[in-house]
């Protein structure tokens, strides 16, 4: 009865894995400020936001709308630009809001420019959905915000995850698997730096194809078990190569947000570290529950069905991203 019960605690997990690879994509407030008190506001939301959920920003008390706003739609969201007059004092010293945040389930990224160059970048959420504009944000806030933007990205990154399960199921020994996973690391984070200095770049949706391509050859690896493979004999290679491609996954994310003239270093260390501390909070996670499940299975032919079971979700899954991601290539 306990191998049942873990058997069908796994499966029912890994069939709530959402079909997209991500989760839901955040919002962006763009504000080009200029230096008589007047703005260009841009807002963008994702085409699917949850039933309900209408995030809203919200400027300054002292800045009013100069006209109607205009408003687009396009494959990657709805947008709304309108232009405002803050008054000499500008936005510096106001608060900035986005209201929703917690219906929609997703982040807002606001990026605020002034026309002397000075760039400010924050991340809202459902917990802190508003801040005051500083006259220049500290290092550490913007260390803080990236990092948080990391996590959050990792843990809603289901083909991320699953390729790292797939590592987990594939290699064995925890040597192994420790070169495994840092080659991974190392692969993302150098295609990630790379591609935000401008030293790298792929079409996003073929980079998010070849990421689930990623996923499925892992998963089909698993499930045949060869040991004679070029995954089996050299794990941390492959995991380095398919890490490339990944890193242009991440960078995607990371260009939506931007990077804060002037502590670009820091943003992307910072964003690295976020993803790597939820790659580890979830290799943890995974883990604890491997261990829980072998003692309630056991070992012999009862043990390796249930090492088969999450190769052929995490297969299913992913070929279903391919398929998905392919007819978006077409168009």
């Amino acid at each position: 009865m306990p191998a049942r019960i873990a058997i069908a605690v796994l499966a029912l997990l890994l069939a709530g894995t959402p079909a997209r690879g991500h989760g839901l994509a955040p919002s962006l407030l763009e504000i080009a400020a200029r230096a008589d008190g007047t703005a260009s506001v841009l807002w963008k939301t994702p085409p699917t936001r949850p039933r309900g959920a209408n995030p809203t920003p919200v400027l300054p008390a002292r800045c009013r709308a100069l006209g109607a706003p205009t408003t687009g739609e396009t494959g990657e969201g709805i947008t709304r630009a309108w232009e405002v007059d803050c008054g000499p004092a500008g936005l510096v010293g106001g608060e900035i809001a986005v209201s929703d945040l917690d219906v929609a389930r997703t982040d807002a990224l606001v990026h605020v420019e002034w026309a002397d160059g000075r760039v400010l970048q924050k991340v809202l959420r459902a917990d802190r959905p508003s801040f005051v504009v500083p006259e220049r944000p500290s290092r550490l806030e913007v260390f803080r915000d990236y990092l948080a933007l990391g996590l959050e990205h990792i843990l809603g990154g289901h083909d991320h995850l699953l390729f790292v399960l797939g590592l987990l199921l594939l290699v064995r020994d925890p040597r192994s698997l420790a070169a495994t996973i840092t080659a991974f690391t190392i692969g993302h984070s150098l295609t990630l730096s790379a591609a935000m200095l401008g030293l790298a770049d792929l079409r996003p949706a073929l980079a998010e194809f070849l990421i689930a391509a990623s996923v499925l050859t892992l998963a089909v690896e698993v499930a045949h078990d060869d040991g004679d493979s070029l995954l089996r004999r050299r794990p941390w290679l492959a995991a380095g190569g398919f890490g490339l491609l990944h890193g242009l996954g991440f960078a995607g994310a990371l260009r939506e947000a931007g990077l804060p003239e002037g502590s670009i270093p820091q943003a992307l260390v910072a964003f690295n570290v976020g993803i790597e501390v939820g790659q580890l909070l979830f290799v943890a996670a995974l883990g604890a529950a491997w261990l829980a499940l072998r003692r309630a299975v056991g070992h012999g032919d009862r043990a390796k069905r249930l090492a088969l079971m999450p190769a052929y979700a995490i297969g299913s899954i992913a070929a279903f991203w391919c398929f998905e991601r392919a007819a978006l290539l077409l168009r």
